[in-house]
């Protein structure tokens, strides 16, 4: 156990703490420091991967020390948590190789490399704590790093919109830590295991339910806190994937999942306001998507009307639909990280983010037109893409719980994202070429938007992997 500890804490702070001498590097030699970014980022995955033996035989590890006030230092490695590590730490390594190429020519490198690992080192630490202020540290961390991602340009109107991201997650994050206060001093302890013991017989307060909600869904960029993320569509493609799939707005889901599927009870009122709110949040982000003419933003859209279905699988409360979640968040971290880099390749290449201003891009970019597709159908939850399977099973939650209206709702928003996912790649790449000239982006681009669009077709494929894995997290979640 002591060498699965050590992997544990490794996993966390060789990213977190390397982070901080990239910059150093970067002064001197602009090479070592990318390839000292890689090994910072896949050293975290490959350690992610190698916990996966444990926990998938349901033990759990756990790593703690103690500190006066409730201010434990407690690690727990779980299924769920190595799950999150898993996707986010993979997607994080996939999108650090297409950086190379596509960050070479702009000014602040040395912070995007910092910035980028910090923030996955954040994540790591996030996913695998089990005290409540810890988490609400590393949630900070994340919220300081997409901020300076989302400026990156410097440009006023960029940072601007940064601003607005930062302040309202910050806002939510801040409402969150008063519920965390408020559960201390019902509980006397900020630890999750305490916490969950003492209200075992007893329902979270609405309130306090209600304040953990404003900072879940501030990050998670759900109604009425979404205007945030198709703002931060300014940002580099590699940030903007980041930022969507692979790491920011799956936080908010993780920590739902870990506070309200996992540890607390809640009123049944919120098993209905939940699933309401996440429905709404799909719908008008899905029709949002449908108008759209800019490129990022409409996936961006896609992102929001997305992460309701992954709230949805969470907040039913049955086995089926939690497993759709968490297959959701790694089918959706594939393919819409592959939807956000294909849309780098297009906008670097065509110097333009307007669908109308585009088409018959297929000509002279095919790989990356057939890569938008596949990862497009597994967004849209077309067989045997990896997206069908995962939408499939919280719609099968869904009609198993009786709720029939909020499967219309989500079975609309499924339609429109079949609509404004065909309407882009119809815009885009098919039909007569009267955009700007266009040639395929380098090959390092080109190797990680096909990888994706690969693992799209092959997750669903190969379901039986990823599901096995989702199960286990989920009977640990639901014995607890």
């Amino acid at each position: 156990m002591i060498k699965y500890k050590m992997i544990l804490l490794s996993t966390i702070f060789i990213p977190l703490a390397g982070a901080f001498f990239l910059p150093l590097l970067g002064r001197y030699n602009a090479r070592l420091r990318n390839i000292f970014s890689f090994i910072l980022i896949f050293s975290s995955f490959v350690l992610s991967l190698s916990l996966i033996p444990l926990v998938i035989s349901g033990k759990t590890l756990i790593f703690a020390r103690q500190f006066p006030q409730g201010f434990n230092l407690v690690f727990t490695a779980d299924s769920l948590a190595v799950f999150m590590a898993c996707v986010s730490a993979f997607l994080s390594t996939v999108i650090l190789l297409y950086s190379f190429s596509y960050i070479s020519h702009y000014e602040n490198q040395n912070e995007y490399y910092s910035m980028v690992t910090l923030f996955l080192g954040a994540m790591m630490g996030l996913v695998f704590s089990a005290n409540l202020i810890f988490i609400y540290v590393f949630w900070e961390i994340t919220a300081v790093c997409s901020w300076r991602l989302i400026g990156f340009f410097r440009e006023k109107h960029y940072i601007l919109r940064a601003d607005k991201a930062f302040l309202i997650t910050i806002f939510g994050s801040l409402l969150m830590l008063i519920g965390f206060i408020s559960i201390y001093q019902q509980a006397g302890s900020f630890d999750l295991a305490v916490i969950r013991e003492v209200f075992k017989s007893r329902p979270l307060d609405n309130m306090v339910v209600l304040l953990l909600l404003c900072g879940i869904f501030a990050k998670s960029a759900t109604l009425p806190f979404q205007t945030w993320l198709p703002d931060a569509g300014i940002a580099p493609s590699p940030v903007t994937a980041l930022l969507h799939a692979a790491v920011l707005v799956k936080i908010g889901v993780y920590v739902f999942a870990r506070i309200f599927v996992a540890t607390f009870d809640v009123s049944f009122i919120w098993h209905t306001i939940i699933p309401c709110s996440a429905g709404v949040s799909a719908l008008v982000a899905g029709g949002a998507a449908l108008i759209e003419t800019d490129l990022k933003r409409i996936i961006a859209y896609s992102t929001i009307s997305q992460i309701g279905f992954i709230f949805l699988g969470f907040a039913l409360g049955k086995e089926i639909g939690i497993i759709g979640a968490l297959l959701y968040i790694l089918m959706h971290g594939i393919s819409k990280a592959g939807l956000f880099l294909c849309a780098g390749i297009v906008e670097q290449n065509t110097k333009t983010r307007d669908i109308t201003s585009l088409g018959g891009l297929i000509k002279t970019m095919p790989l990356t037109a057939v890569s938008f597709l596949f990862c497009a159908f597994s967004v849209m939850g077309i067989p045997p893409f990896g997206g069908f399977f995962s939408k499939y099973m919280v719609f099968s939650a869904a009609a198993e719980s009786g709720n029939f209206y909020i499967i219309f709702l989500f079975l609309a928003g499924a339609c429109l994202t079949i609509a404004y996912l065909f309407r882009v790649f119809n815009m885009v790449f098919m039909g007569e070429t009267h955009g700007p000239e266009a040639i395929e982006g380098s090959p390092g681009m080109l190797a990680c938007v096909v990888t994706l669009a690969i693992l799209s077709l092959a997750s669903g494929i190969l379901i039986n992997f990823p599901f096995i894995f989702a199960k286990v997290a989920t009977w640990q979640i639901m014995s607890h």
